[in-house]
């Protein structure tokens, strides 16, 4: 029976598993991921807020992208496990090899054979009478001028003499990859990889709801063991936080900070054109633990460094400024209700069309756009303060508005502006509401209330009625004269509730096709001389008898803007009257513990590749034997691992420089 080869003999599962986390196939493999991430961390902006990534790539692209992890690429699940085995892997390579390299670097190999010797690629092999002795301290001479490191071997019948030049060379391998699992480490403890476990573990709890942070539960709080994070907060002037926020998931979990941040003053600067050229905040940092403080004003691109924490100057907004408005009914009550209010508050208001939320999001100074000039040369205009803000019905629907303090002029006419939309990323349509002779809007909701008021409208109709039989000769006919009444007010309710457009729509439905043409001239001129006939009442109000030609200016200009009010979405018009602007500073603050570790891994990395690419590793060998005579056979040869075509030349020259002085 014949024994088994231990050579051939199945190789164990460690030895498999080591072979497979060292080999270079999966070295190679790992590195092509994690560049296809890099380019996508690249491309994709990441860390913005989930509403934004919904917008941009709707609904079914958003899964798609958010189950993928691309939205935080760097600390998504599936990239910290790569770069996890790229660890392995590489560390693995470095167990495999490091032993052998480093034995390469002390051992000169004295116990070569002359068969190994003379299988070299460059080696030359004479006899020469001069002795052994002579001949290595030719050779000694000569190698340790050209800088190589020799050992010398007698074995009894011959003698050999090996040098060595570069061996750091080899070590350049293992710093290489070493400083590659350095650089890997330093990365993963800057990511977000301690908050997902937590998450994953249940020990953290990512919340959704905009709550003040004083009402954010403990279950999304991280105390200050985070050893790395990036977060923002807002600090309105004269104000503190020692809390960030940092986005995750769908939602944020608050971070607190070792040390207290105070904004005393925030200013800003704006080009010609709005857009801001600089703004710096003038911070307090407080430690209460070492009782450190630190003054200093933070810029763009000049952060401010506390004990490892950078603090950035990344944006600005509103701090929570205070408003003043006058609140219009639009359905019939001209008598404005005074209202103060802050950003970011929440208000509830009673209205004739039910309950509302007011939710108070911006204020704006400035409303840069650019209005067409002389020569196609567009300048810019401010607009003016605004404010931006949602009213929610009872359903939770809300439609968000935007409303200028200062009217605009268009066409010759100063327009109050309110923009409207029911979708963010649509576009505002805005409604016109014309400034009256004091410049405010009293005269358009007194025209509005009068729309809406009964006995106006009434009284209205009653007057044109009686005006229509006198021209008929009917004075008398009172059946006739409550009928045409009747058809006046309801065309007025109509317009009042619809607008022109519930006006032709009536028609539409209520007349033969052929005749709704000639029918809605009809319609159309007696519903002109309603709403002329209601606002000559609301002249008469105010004491105008006799309507001037801005009085009929300002008519033409408002009867637009009633018909579309039914389009407008609210029941009221917050005119904003006052303000008080509290600005904000948004800053960034990031601890990245893992930074110097890289850099310590790049510096390894750097050194690593020059001792490979500019370092060779060469080996120099004089094998030496006596001969009967008293001369020596001698076999010259060397080797080097890179860069073959120099180490010709420089054998070459080794080679003659030996044998020059030597007599055959």
């Amino acid at each position: 029976m014949t024994p088994p080869n231990p050579s051939r003999e199945r190789p164990s599962t460690s030895r498999i598993l080591l072979e497979f986390l060292g080999s270079m196939n999966l070295a190679v493999t790992l590195l092509v991921i994690v560049a296809i991430a890099a380019i996508i961390g690249t491309v994709l902006n990441q860390d913005k807020p989930y509403s934004d990534y919904l917008l941009e790539f709707g609904p079914y692209w958003f899964k798609v992208f958010r189950d993928l992890g691309l939205y935080d690429v760097y600390s998504a699940t599936w990239f910290v496990l790569i770069m996890t085995f790229l660890v392995i892997s590489t560390s693995v390579c470095v167990y495999r090899n490091g032993p052998r390299m480093l034995r390469e670097m002390r051992q000169y190999r004295v116990n070569v054979q002359a068969k190994s010797l003379r299988l070299m690629r460059h080696h030359e092999e004479r006899e020469t009478a001069v002795e052994i002795a002579g001949v290595e301290a030719r050779a000694k001479r000569l190698l340790q001028n050209h800088g190589y490191r020799v050992r010398e071997e007698d074995h009894g019948d011959h003698r050999v003499l090996a040098a060595m030049r570069g061996r750091y060379n080899r070590f350049g391998y293992l710093l290489t990859h070493i400083g590659i699992v350095v650089i890997l480490i330093g990365g993963m403890l800057d990511s977000n990889m301690f908050l997902k476990m937590a998450v994953a573990l249940g020990k953290l709890k990512v919340e959704t709801h905009d709550v003040p942070v004083s009402q954010v539960p403990a279950s999304s709080r991280i105390g200050t063991w985070n050893p790395s994070y990036r977060g923002n907060v807002s600090i309105p002037e004269g104000q503190s936080a020692n809390v960030l926020f940092l986005q995750l998931k769908d939602g944020y979990v608050v971070q607190q900070l070792p040390f207290t941040v105070t904004v005393k003053k925030f200013t800003v600067k704006h080009y010609i054109t709005g857009q801001p050229k600089d703004f710096q905040s003038e911070v307090v940092v407080h430690d209460p633990r070492t009782g450190k403080t630190v003054h200093d004003t933070i810029r763009v691109n000049h952060p401010l460094d506390f004990d490892g924490d950078k603090i950035f100057q990344a944006s600005f907004g509103d701090g929570g400024s205070k408003l003043q408005f006058k609140i219009w009914s639009l359905a019939g009550v001209s008598k404005p209700l005074d209202f103060k209010g802050t950003v970011f508050g929440k208000y509830a208001l009673d209205t004739q069309d039910g309950k509302r939320q007011l939710e108070i999001d911006n204020f704006r100074m400035y409303n840069i756009e650019q209005k067409p000039g002389e020569n196609g040369i567009s300048k810019p205009v401010d607009l003016g303060p605004s404010v931006t803000f949602k009213l929610r019905n009872s359903q939770g629907e809300a439609n968000e508005y935007v409303n200028y303090l200062v009217p605009r002029r268009v066409d010759g006419i100063s327009y109050f502006l309110s923009g409207v939309r029911s979708e963010p990323n649509k576009p505002y349509r805005y409604l016109h509401i014309p400034a009256g002779p004091n410049g405010g809007v009293h005269r358009f909701m007194q025209f509005a209330e009068a729309m809406h008021s009964k006995t106006m409208l009434d009284k209205v109709s009653g007057s044109m009625a009686e005006n229509t039989l006198a021209a008929m000769g009917k004075n008398g006919d009172a059946a006739t004269l409550s009928k045409i009444k009747s058809s006046i007010r309801q065309i007025l309710q109509l317009f009042a509730q619809g607008g022109y457009t519930a006006v032709v729509q009536s028609v539409r439905e209520r007349v033969p096709a052929d005749r709704q043409k000639e029918a809605a001239d009809a319609f159309l001129k007696v519903l002109n001389a309603g709403l002329e006939g209601v606002y000559r009442d609301v002249l008469a109000q105010d004491g105008v008898n006799s309507p001037t030609q801005q009085d009929w200016n300002f008519f033409q200009a408002a009867v637009p803007s009633l018909s579309v009010l039914p389009l407008y979405g609210a029941p009221v018009y917050l005119q904003l009257t006052n303000f008080k602007q509290i600005q904000a500073a948004g800053l960034q603050i990031t601890r990245y513990p893992g930074a110097k570790v890289v850099w310590i891994g790049a510096l390894m990395l750097l050194s690593g590749i020059f001792l490979m690419f500019f370092v060779s590793h060469r080996r120099i060998w004089l094998r030496t034997e006596p001969r009967g005579d008293g001369g020596t056979r001698v076999l010259f040869a060397g080797t080097s691992n890179r860069n073959m075509m120099e180490f010709d030349r420089h054998f070459g020259q080794l080679k003659d420089a030996l044998f020059s002085k030597l007599r055959p």
